[in-house]
């Protein structure tokens, strides 16, 4: 038969160990982000330098060439306006087929000359082409390092917010009394605190969710037994369960360091309770990184 009041569900949610936190997270995710981009920018710089030698070689060459293309070409025009000009005149001193010869033969020499011209314009337009779509290029690389500038300059913001927002959570948290009179550390009293407490590093965390049930529920390391919660008092009564011992701790407060001792540790565990419903509670526990047996 199967029971008519279930145990409520347990949300357990490890922070602890080698996982590394959110915030943390993303502060190293930045600071990569930015040294990359860093890199990028150095090496786009790199290319674009080797980019704009080997343009001014091209350039150099494109005009070299075209110096002695166009001079060549001059001569040839020169030439062929001398040749044209002697046979009009030899054609203008002779009669019947002789003349009509002289005139055909300036004729083809005057083709010649147009053809020479236009080929001319053409090797002007080919250099004049190749030229600008040098300047493109570098005009390009510009861009590219502009963008890749700007996005540094994103990066670095987002990063400078990030540690800003940080530094300011943190220094907003205060630190107070547990209820063994042990001096407790920075306590969170919401999930940013907490992520700001995970981001310094100092001890493990394990958030938790306990509802009302028969059995303890495993919080990290330790088990706890949520027995009463009063919401309307944000009063709490729980027990835990570690070292093969159980100790009561009733009647505590929202946001109150609950410590507790484990051999393996020097300084306390705490559990701090950041919300209390209706058979529920909700928090996180803290515990030292370094773990050793206690000297008796």
């Amino acid at each position: 038969m199967s029971d008519p009041n279930p145990p409520a569900p347990v949300v357990v949610q490890s922070s602890s160990g080698p996982k590394v936190p959110v915030v943390l997270v993303l502060v190293i995710a930045l600071i990569a982000a930015t040294g990359y981009l860093f890199y990028q920018v150095n090496q786009t710089r790199a290319e674009i330098a080797q980019m704009r030698d080997q343009l001014m070689d091209e350039i150099s060459k494109i005009h070299e060439t075209s110096a002695v293309t166009t001079q060549t070409s001059r001569r040839s025009v020169d030439t062929l306006k001398t040749e044209v000009d002697a046979a009009r005149r030899q054609a203008s001193q002779l009669a019947g087929q002789a003349k009509v010869d002289a005139e055909k033969h300036a004729d083809d020499l005057a083709a010649n000359l147009q053809k020479v011209q236009q080929e001319q314009a053409q090797r002007v337009t080919a250099v004049s082409t190749e030229v600008s779509q040098v300047k493109d290029q570098a005009v390009a690389a510009n861009t590219r390092i502009g963008e890749v500038s700007t996005d540094v300059g994103n990066v670095k913001s987002d990063v400078a917010a990030t540690r800003s927002e940080l530094e300011k959570t943190i220094a907003t948290l205060k630190a107070t009394q547990g209820d063994l009179g042990v001096q407790s550390g920075l306590i969170a009293t919401n999930g940013k605190e907490l992520a700001a407490l995970k981001a310094l590093g100092e001890r493990n965390y394990v958030e938790f969710k306990l509802g009302k049930t028969k059995a303890p529920q495993k919080v990290g390391d330790i088990a706890v037994l949520l027995e009463k919660a009063d919401p309307k008092n944000n009063r709490y009564t729980i027990k835990v369960i570690a070292d093969d011992k159980t100790v009561q701790k009733k009647d505590k407060t929202v946001n109150e360091p609950v410590q507790f001792l484990l051999s393996k540790a020097t300084q306390p565990y705490e559990l701090v309770v950041n919300d209390i419903k209706k058979d529920l509670i909700s928090g996180y526990v803290a515990s030292p990184k370094v773990q050793q047996t206690r000297s008796n």
